[in-house]
């Protein structure tokens, strides 16, 4: 139904260079490039940048000098069996390996021009040598340090070049902190949230239970007991060294997300989940599960949360939710507005109904009163356009939807 549309946390403006993840040539070359730039989290929580006077709050940008500390011994990547010690083997579970020091993360280049003849990937940079000397931009990476000592995490941020007399550095809850970050900084902070969660939250192997490293630059696990020099005596080899397994890379979780129209186009259905604020209403959404597709997953969302049948599902857009590793896939449905609204199947919702495009676009363009003493609330609340749902509603609202089939954007 869209075509191109891209919401909050989308759109990222960063060349991941995948095809580099293995080298740590590459790596820790980019690593201590003067332009390169950080992204520091505290157990899921962005380190923040406020502006004292302005109260203007941006996400934390910290070059490598400011960090440093934090990193440990060099080599950042290629890491030997003991710290300070190089990888000698080329062996793929070796490759860019981090064994000691919090994980990082290479989240990609922000290229200083991506549409110029220079612009990656080409032939200049499929050799890790040359892509260093070849780099235009800005590099980005990310460290969670909830396991770093809190004294060191605290010094480094106070001695911090941002940390300037009119700028508070502070680690702020993740869903508040979105609120204050540009189209640009919110896609790469959604990287780089999921990326640091995942391996945060995934230090052991699944299949042995011995400790897990990084290798990739973050982008994937391995289990210690594969290394060379690892004790094995009495154990059986690691199921994980069989093949390629869905554990030793990121996840994300495709969760649908919908706006149901009746037949006339002119009403919609929105849900109140039981844990939303006051007076908040949305559109209805569920993880997809194994074995579905995409639609079929919105047909028993509606059905479960509901008791609504539902048709003429189309596509409209995406938008990543880092919270910790969705993927929200919106989708516009029809279903019959007579039929009665059950919500005692899996009895999710407090509430649902259907409001008319009246009645939401009053709650679009309601403004609080300057009097705060006086009570000015709308109806009802709808998300934010920060929100995937908040986008599929006011887009509805306005009249960009139709009940016909879509031709673009859909799956």
């Amino acid at each position: 139904m869209a075509e191109n549309f891209s919401n909050f946390m989308g759109g990222s403006p960063l060349n991941r260079l995948s095809w580099l993840r293995t080298s740590q040539i590459f790596l820790n070359s980019a690593i201590v490039a003067p332009e390169t730039r950080w992204i520091l989290f505290d157990n899921g929580k962005p380190l923040i940048a406020t502006h004292t006077t302005s109260q203007k709050r941006t996400l934390a940008l910290l070059p490598t000098d400011d960090v440093r500390p934090l990193l440990g011994i060099e080599p950042y990547f290629g890491q030997g069996q003991y710290e300070g010690e190089a990888c000698s083997s080329d062996a793929p579970i070796l490759e860019a390996a981090r064994l000691h020091g919090p994980r990082i993360v290479f989240l990609g280049l922000k290229e200083t021009d991506p549409f110029t003849a220079a612009a990656l990937p080409s032939s200049d940079f499929r050799d890790p040598q040359t892509a260093v000397v070849n780099l235009r931009g800005t590099p980005f990476f990310s460290i969670d340090v909830a396991d770093v000592q809190e004294d060191l995490v605290d010094e480094v941020i106070q001695a911090s070049q941002l940390a300037y007399p009119d700028t508070n550095l502070t680690f702020v809850e993740p869903r508040t902190a979105t609120t204050s970050l540009d189209i640009v900084t919110a896609a790469i902070f959604a990287e780089a949230r999921s990326m640091v969660d995942w391996n945060g939250r995934n230090k052991f192997c699944p299949t042995c239970g011995s400790p897990s490293y990084s290798v990739w630059a973050g982008w994937k696990l391995s289990c210690m007991s594969l290394l060379p020099w690892a004790d094995n005596t009495g154990k059986g080899p690691c199921p994980s060294s069989r093949g390629v397994q869905n554990f030793s890379h990121p996840r994300t979780d495709p969760v649908v997300i919908m706006v149901v129209m009746d037949e006339s186009g002119e009403k919609i259905l929105l849900g109140r989940n039981k844990k939303f604020p006051s007076k908040v209403y949305s559109a209805l959404a569920g993880f997809v599960e194994p074995g579905e597709s995409y639609e079929d997953a919105v047909k028993r969302e509606m059905w479960e949360e509901a008791g609504m049948r539902v048709w003429n599902i189309r596509y409209h857009s995406g938008q990543p939710w880092p919270f910790p590793a969705n993927l929200m896939l919106g989708f516009y449905a029809t279903a019959d507005s007579s039929a009665p609204i059950r919500l005692d199947l899996d009895n999710e919702l407090e509430d649902a109904r259907w409001y008319t495009r009246r009645e939401v676009l009053s709650v679009l363009a309601h403004t609080s009163h300057p009097d705060a003493n006086e009570v000015d609330e709308p109806l009802f609340k709808i998300p934010p356009s920060t929100a995937i749902a908040g986008v599929l509603i006011k887009q509805w609202a306005e009249g960009n939807v139709t009940l016909g089939y879509a031709t673009k954007g859909n799956l």
